[in-house]
């Protein structure tokens, strides 16, 4: 069965580019193997992450990110079973917010910036499906 789980969370300390790496790269290393795929976005300090696969990978993933010392105040936005992936192409593609046009923030949040824990889950996953749509991924698909 097929999941998928959205969450935000803020980083416990300043996001570096060096952290990024670190992140994206034991990713899309270990992520193949249990076949997950998503999406990783980060804003100043916040993270918000798509992850899809079987449930108990998916669920093994996202505690291992709620005990994880690099995150704090980690909250689950959705998570549901689901038919087919929307973010099956990569192991883990990557979003810089802070190049994405303000008017797109406004379409989802209160403010032109991103807001997912004041906002739906739903607002979040459908900003990540804009990113999609507009190609708006920096990293290459795996």
């Amino acid at each position: 069965m097929l999941v998928r789980c959205l969450y935000a969370s803020r980083a416990a300390t300043a996001v570096s580019g060096k952290l990024l790496d670190g992140i994206l790269e034991k990713s899309r290393a270990n992520n193949p193997s249990v076949g997950v795929t998503g999406l990783l976005c980060v804003s100043g300090d916040i993270f918000i992450q798509v992850l899809e696969g079987g449930r108990d990978e998916v669920c093994d993933l996202y505690n291992a990110i709620v005990r994880d010392e690099r995150h704090t105040e980690v909250r689950l936005l959705i998570y549901e079973e689901i038919a087919e992936r929307r973010f099956g192409a990569w192991t883990m593609g990557q979003v810089n917010l802070a190049k994405v046009n303000p008017g797109l923030m406004l379409k989802y949040f209160t403010r032109a910036r991103l807001d997912p824990f004041s906002a739906p889950g739903r607002a979040t996953m459908a900003l990540l499906e804009d990113l999609v749509a507009t190609a708006s991924i920096i990293a290459r698909p795996d």
